[in-house]
């Protein structure tokens, strides 16, 4: 059970209704759109963990690659700290905002050793020599590493102490957030644990702030505070993530648990009954169906559904859900 943090006032990453569209080529002549993400909203507070799940495609890397302005919105406000991140210089934001990526091999320059690939964002910075070898070798101890491996070079490792490479990068500069996407989809099994227990250990220590972004609903709930759900690139459900797991309300949060494996066959029975038939193909991103865009796959649509997109409403505090079966709350956002 993840127990959450007391709440500070202020968020210190805010994301306000975020867009992003890329254009893609359809035939010779014509030419179409993705709307890859539309209109999330969510904030993040010093010191949790938002989890951000769905399935393939859902929009949950794209959202991570806006947040650190590895790529610009089409629409939307993204604020760090206080500040439009449009307005904070790239190489200062970089500072307050790192990112753990999904592959360990290719996020490392094979190039450089060890100890290079961590200095390097330090370098950039400018910072002192003599002090980058010595935050090599701390960040090195602090992953779970030996200070000797600064001297290897990314061939010589394991996938895992790799990964643990890439953390210590990430945290090279003193980052206020670090944006972790599907940071052990690529791990064995046994190593996963490891890693997640890492996260967690350097969470407590230097007071991160994680945004953790993974397809494994089990990784989720042992990682996050509070899990934001998203379907083709629309948020559906956020809330605590031990409500969330012990009371779903949208549908299709309900198919992503459903398919966890649960040996209870009571509860199993339970949830299947409440999901009916839920065949279904997931809707092509070039041609969303209108309305709630889970409505074709989903049992408890109804006519409403194909002609307007559901607004984000709140059943129980701090339980946020954007479905028609929920229409006589207040809405809380657009």
């Amino acid at each position: 059970m993840v127990v959450a943090p007391e709440r500070p006032a202020a968020p210190i990453l805010r994301v306000s209704g975020l867009h992003k569209t890329f254009p893609v080529k359809l035939g010779f002549f014509k030419r179409g759109a993705v709307s890859a993400v539309d209109g999330v909203t969510f904030d993040v507070y010093p010191g949790e963990t938002l989890g951000i799940v769905g399935e393939s495609g859902c929009g949950k890397s794209t959202t991570a690659r806006l947040i650190l302005r590895l790529i610009d919105p089409t629409s939307g406000e993204i604020m760090f700290d206080g500040q439009d991140a449009r307005a904070i210089n790239r190489l200062v934001m970089y500072r307050g905002i790192q990112m753990v990526f999904q592959d360990p091999y290719s996020s490392v320059n094979p190039r450089m050793s060890i100890g290079e690939n961590i200095a390097f964002p330090m370098k950039v910075h400018g910072f002192d020599s003599d002090k980058m070898q010595e935050r090599v070798a701390t960040l090195l101890r602090r992953v779970g590493l030996h200070p000797n491996h600064a001297s290897y070079f990314p061939h010589q490792m394991s996938g895992g102490q790799l990964q643990r490479v890439n953390i210590a990068r990430a945290l090279a500069l003193e980052p206020k957030v670090v944006i972790c996407d599907e940071p052990v989809s690529a791990l064995d099994k046994s190593i996963q644990a490891q890693v997640l227990n890492l996260l967690k250990d350097l969470q407590q220590q230097l007071n991160l702030t994680y945004v953790f972004i993974s397809h494994d609903l089990n990784v989720v709930e042992y990682m996050s505070d509070r899990v934001l759900v998203m379907y083709l690139g629309q948020v559906v459900e956020s809330c605590g993530s031990d409500e969330l797991y012990q009371q779903p309300l949208h549908p299709y949060t309900r198919v992503l648990l459903s398919s966890i494996p649960n040996t209870d066959p009571d509860e199993r029975a339970s949830l299947d009954q409440s999901l009916g038939d839920r065949t279904g193909e997931i809707p092509s991103p070039l041609n969303p169906p209108s309305g709630c865009r889970f409505r074709t796959r989903c049992p408890s649509a109804m006519d409403v559904c194909a002609q307007e997109r559901p607004a984000m409403r709140q059943p129980t505090p701090a339980h946020d859900v954007a479905c028609f079966l929920y229409e006589s709350e207040v809405p809380v956002h657009a």
